[in-house]
C-alpha cells in the first residue's frame, strides 16, 4: 500500500472550479490541511475553470495554500489522455475533491505516493474509508472525510466560521455604518436567477424594516449595482456601503470587508450566495432563503442560522417564499431579550 511521505513535501487538491460561495465553505478544509502538513507546498487546482483562491479569496488563503493553478485543463476531455497533465509534475500526496472518472485518473497520474478521491467508491485510492463509510450530503465534510482518509486524523466539523480581520478593515466598516441604528442586512443577489428571492421581495421587507425604524442595508456583489437605483427609489433609507465613495472601490469589494459589515448587523437575510456566506462569518444570526440548491450541502456555517426553504412552499421557485414568512423570522430575532 502506498504510504505518505512523512510529512509529504508535496501536496496538489483538484477542485473543477471555486465560486466564492464554494470558497468559503472550503476553507476549513484548507485550514485543516495547512495544520496537518505545515512544512508542505500546497498546490491548488482548478481543472475546469478558475478559484476564487487565486483572487476575490486570496487573502483568506494568504500562507495556506502556497499555489494555484486555473484552467489547469484536467476532467474536460478524453484527449488530456495523450498529454501529460502539468507538464508531468509529481505529488507526494493527491486530493481529488471531485467524482468524475476523467479527472481521477489524470490527477492519479500526478501521484508518486498516496491518491485519495471518491471516484466510483473510491476504485483508484491509494487509502480507503472504513467498512460502512456513508458520504455525507455536506460538501465541507465530503472533504474533510478525504482528509481523514488520506492522514489518518480525525476532524471535528466546524459550526462557525471564523476570519480574522484587521484593525484598518474594522475601522472602515465603522465608518461605513457607524453605531446606533439597529441594521439590518439584505443581500438580495445570487450566482444565478433561479438562486435569487425576487427583488421586489427584498424591497417589500426593506420598506417593512424601515416603517418600524431599522435600517436596512442592501449589500450588492458586482453584478447587482445597477439594482441599487431601484432600491433607493423605493427605499429611501436604504444603505449600501459596499457601493460607498468613502473608499476606494477596490477595497470594498475585499471579502473581508463584507465580513467586517456584517458584524454590525443585527440580523441578516441573504439567498444562497458567495455574500450569504461572508455574512455568516460575521457571526450575527442568518437567514438564508433556499430554492432548487440543496441547504444540506451547501448551508453556511453559521452559528445562529434560520433556513427558510422554498420546498416548505410547495415548489423548488424562490418566489413561493411568502415575504411575510421572512419578516416574521427577521422579527423573530430582533424581539430577542
Amino acid at each position: 500500500m502506498a504510504t505518505i511521505p512523512q510529512p509529504p513535501k508535496t501536496i496538489a487538491v483538484y477542485v473543477g472550479l471555486d465560486r466564492v460561495g464554494d470558497g468559503l465553505l472550503k476553507l476549513p478544509f484548507v485550514r485543516a490541511l495547512r495544520a496537518l502538513f505545515p512544512d508542505a507546498h500546497i498546490t491548488w487546482i482548478a481543472g475546469r475553470e478558475n478559484s476564487v483562491y487565486s483572487g476575490i479569496l486570496a487573502p483568506l488563503v494568504d500562507g495556506l495554500i502556497d499555489e494555484v493553478i486555473d484552467y489547469a485543463s484536467i476532467g474536460i476531455s478524453a484527449k488530456e489522455f495523450f498529454r501529460r497533465p502539468l507538464d508531468g509534475r509529481k505529488f507526494d500526496l493527491v486530493i481529488d475533491t471531485q467524482r468524475g472518472a476523467l479527472a481521477a485518473f489524470q490527477m492519479r497520474r500526478l501521484c508518486r505516493g498516496v491518491f485519495i478521491s471518491p471516484f466510483a467508491r473510491f476504485l483508484l485510492s491509494s487509502k480507503k474509508p472504513k467498512a460502512g463509510y456513508k458520504r455525507s450530503k455536506s460538501m465541507l465534510r465530503q472533504m474533510l472525510d478525504l482528509l481523514e482518509i488520506a492522514s489518518g486524523t480525525t476532524l471535528e466539523t466546524p459550526t462557525t466560521l471564523e476570519v480574522p480581520l484587521d484593525a484598518p478593515i474594522t475601522a472602515m466598516a465603522e465608518q461605513l455604518l457607524p453605531y446606533g441604528p439597529t441594521y439590518v442586512g439584505l443581500s438580495p443577489g445570487a450566482g444565478g436567477a433561479s438562486k435569487c428571492w425576487p427583488l421586489e421581495n427584498y424591497i417589500s421587507l426593506a420598506k417593512r424594516l424601515s416603517a418600524d425604524g431599522h435600517a436596512p442595508v442592501f449589500l450588492l456583489g458586482p453584478m447587482e449595482e445597477s439594482w441599487r437605483q431601484d432600491i433607493a427609489a423605493h427605499v429611501p433609507g436604504a444603505l449600501f456601503p459596499v457601493q460607498s465613495d468613502k473608499f476606494d472601490r477596490k477595497a470594498l469589494l475585499d471579502p473581508r470587508i463584507t465580513i467586517a459589515l456584517a458584524k454590525r448587523l443585527a440580523a441578516a437575510v441573504a439567498n444562497d450566495s458567495g455574500i450569504g456566506h461572508m455574512l455568516s462569518a460575521g457571526g450575527m444570526p442568518l437567514i438564508t432563503l433556499f430554492g432548487h440548491t440543496p441547504p444540506e450541502k451547501f448551508r453556511p456555517l453559521a452559528a445562529d442560522l434560520t433556513l427558510i426553504r422554498a420546498t416548505d412552499y410547495g415548489s423548488e421557485d424562490m418566489s413561493v417564499i411568502p415575504v411575510d414568512a421572512v419578516a416574521n423570522a427577521v422579527n423573530a430575532i430582533l424581539s430577542r431579550p
